[in-house]
């Protein structure tokens, strides 16, 4: 009895342990899915505070992907050979240090300044339509302010954070905010984006300090008694310390050779960057879209995609695993469901297409002064007949929207000569650029787009949430067709070789070939004080809309192409762990010798007919 209730006790004690860890690798999970979505959503405001082209800024959200790519290959194949529970703790502890290092030039730099006309200059008119018009610009003072953190849960909760510091200015606590005179929607506008960065360093070096005191290994099941586990542990131990001697000579370039010569790994790695391409375009630059497409603030672009996207993604992983355990469904198979979901998801693609806005109607820049659209490659117009006297700046970004419903640059451009009110609540009147029955007037802002632009965008939201739950519920099939077309010991190694392509082909050169795309795009950039162009203030939103939707559209496509290779090589060959049948070769065989070589046949047919599309 009593050896029975030591070894009951030992399994309840590696029980609660097990439960310790998936407890801590769950938090892990979502303190990394919280950084990196927050982060993603809130570089547009990193644009803005430091007057920088997204171009740059894409290169900014890639390097985050460079520090990856020295280690993560020999990290997924030694990672399995030492104390993993205190690697993933000093990873997250390193990433918490990260996060706090980001948020360090706000407290470096000077207080952020935004470009206006009217600020500074009330007391004397001399911002409306006189020999005195000059442009000056805002300061503000040093942050603080304050953001309950308790219920943060990954990406989804990530996306609420940036949505609410989106929406507090950046250097709130210090300033009079009724003095402003932009709101969340204005392109000159910077939320508290350091303060979201913080918290996720918090979160981060918090959920590594669990692993420090977890164990390298847990009991296996089927472990009889405790002398099976300690002797088990001893041989596992002796045995990984031999395997990191000789790891790299025994073992790597082998599985290198090995994975390589697997025409199903290598193009579904194919597969995986091309995709990769399109989804980092689309998630990254979304916010973006919604705020130039449909005019909406940075805060409600972010909250409504997470509330809209995120929870299908969550279900479509959920419903995809569920499927694959319930109905058994095969590797061939899982190839087939991944393969026709993902491409219904691409033709329901298409719809986005008609779900659009036209661009806003801004005076000198997509219309004339009488309302007519214009040709943008013609250049700005800025001045007219109305306000050619007016000495007004043309470089200033300081919209303000008329009572006929057309946008100027500037009240002055406007041709205003009065104004009654302060900060958001100023009227501008006696314009004379702004023509209609009775008081001519003006207020600050751009024009809303109006009902029919709200009703796309919910259009567009609702096709987005479809799109998302149809595409998640491939990826589980997907990824089963990774893994299980490797080895079992080659997993880790493949895996990790997976990741670092997708890293280097598309997580790093994607945001900057596409950022300087969007730069293309635009129509008004912003001015420093010497001159020089800073962030982009508007785009034109047609050109925007079929770069947006039109370069993905046209790399998923091409990412077919690979995809019915395999489904054509699934027929033929056989996986690593399925029964093998009469007439089926293994897809990857023992690649000693010249073994190969007996793809060099299949291999030169993808060659030709997949490595010319250059996914």
């Amino acid at each position: 009895m009593g050896e029975t209730e030591k070894i009951e006790t030992h399994r309840i004690r590696c029980f609660s342990k097990l439960k310790m860890f998936l407890l801590a690798i769950t938090c892990a999970f979502v303190s990394k899915t919280l950084s990196g979505s927050y982060m993603n959503s809130m570089l547009t405001q990193i644009e803005r505070q430091f007057n920088i082209p997204t171009s740059l800024v894409g290169f900014i959200n890639g390097s985050f992907e460079i520090g990856n790519l020295f280690l993560i290959i020999f990290v997924s194949y030694f990672g399995t050979k030492f104390h993993r529970p205190r690697m993933i703790g000093v990873g997250c502890a390193v990433m918490g240090l990260g996060c706090f290092l980001q948020s360090l030039p706000h407290f470096l730099m000077d207080r952020y300044e935004y470009e206006s006309t009217v600020l500074g200059n009330l007391s004397s008119n001399s911002f409306l339509c006189n020999e005195n018009g000059t442009q000056i610009f805002r300061p503000t003072e040093a942050p603080s302010g304050f953001v309950e953190t308790g219920a943060i849960i990954g990406p989804l909760f990530g996306l609420l954070l940036a949505s609410f510091c989106a929406n507090v200015y950046v250097d709130t606590g210090s300033v009079n905010t009724d003095e402003l005179t932009i709101t969340p929607i204005d392109t000159r506008w910077v939320g508290a984006w350091w303060f979201g960065i913080l918290i996720c360093a918090g979160v981060n070096v918090l959920t590594a300090i669990p692993f420090f005191f977890l164990p390298k290994t847990l009991a296996k099941e089927g472990s009889k008694d405790n002398s099976d586990i300690v002797k088990n542990d001893k041989e596992e131990k002796q045995k990984e310390v031999k395997n990191v001697n000789d790891g790299i000579t025994k073992d790597f370039l082998p599985f290198m050779k090995s994975l390589f010569c697997n025409p199903v790994y290598m193009l579904f790695m194919l597969i995986s960057v091309v995709q990769f391409n399109a989804f980092v375009n689309m998630m990254f630059f979304m916010p973006k879209y919604v705020e130039q497409q449909y005019g909406k603030s940075t805060s409600d672009a972010i909250f409504l995609i997470g509330i809209y996207n995120l929870p299908p993604i969550c279900i479509g992983y959920i419903f995809g695993g569920l499927m694959m355990k319930k109905f058994k469904i095969t590797v061939k198979q899982a190839a087939h469901i991944a393969f026709w979901l993902s491409f219904i998801d691409f033709l329901l693609y298409f719809s986005c297409f008609f779900m659009i806005c036209d661009n806003s109607s801004v005076a000198g820049i997509t219309t004339d002064y009488k309302g007519m659209q214009q040709d943008l490659h013609t250049g700005n117009v800025i001045l007219d007949d109305c306000n050619i006297d007016c000495n007004c700046p043309t470089k200033t970004w300081d919209p303000v929207c008329g009572s006929n419903g057309l946008s100027y640059m500037s009240a002055c451009l406007a041709g205003c000569e009065t104004f009654v009110g302060t900060g958001l609540n100023m009227v501008f009147h006696n314009c004379s650029c702004i023509q209609t029955l009775g008081n001519s007037s003006a207020v600050l802002g751009l024009c809303d787009k109006g009902h029919d632009c709200s009703m796309m965008l919910q259009y567009f939201l609702i096709l987005s949430s479809v799109s998302s739950f149809i595409y998640s519920l491939s990826a589980i099939p997907g990824y089963m067709v990774l893994l299980r077309c490797i080895k079992p010991e080659e997993k880790s190694l493949g895996v990790g070789l997976h990741a670092f392509s997708t890293r280097v082909f598309a997580g790093i050169p994607a945001p900057i070939y596409f950022g300087a795309l969007m730069d293309s795009t635009c129509l008004h950039w912003a001015t420093f004080k010497c001159g020089e162009s800073g962030a982009c203030r508007i785009y034109d939103s047609t050109n925007f809309r079929h770069l947006y939707l039109g370069l993905p559209a046209a790399l998923r496509g091409l990412s077919y192409i690979p995809a019915i290779f395999i489904l054509i090589i699934l027929r033929k060959y056989h996986l690593p762990g399925e029964n093998t049948t009469s007439g089926t070769v293994p897809v990857e065989a023992k690649v000693t010798g010249n073994e190969c070589q007996e793809m060099d046949q299949t291999s030169k047919v993808l060659n030709n007919d997949v490595l010319k599309t250059k996914m």
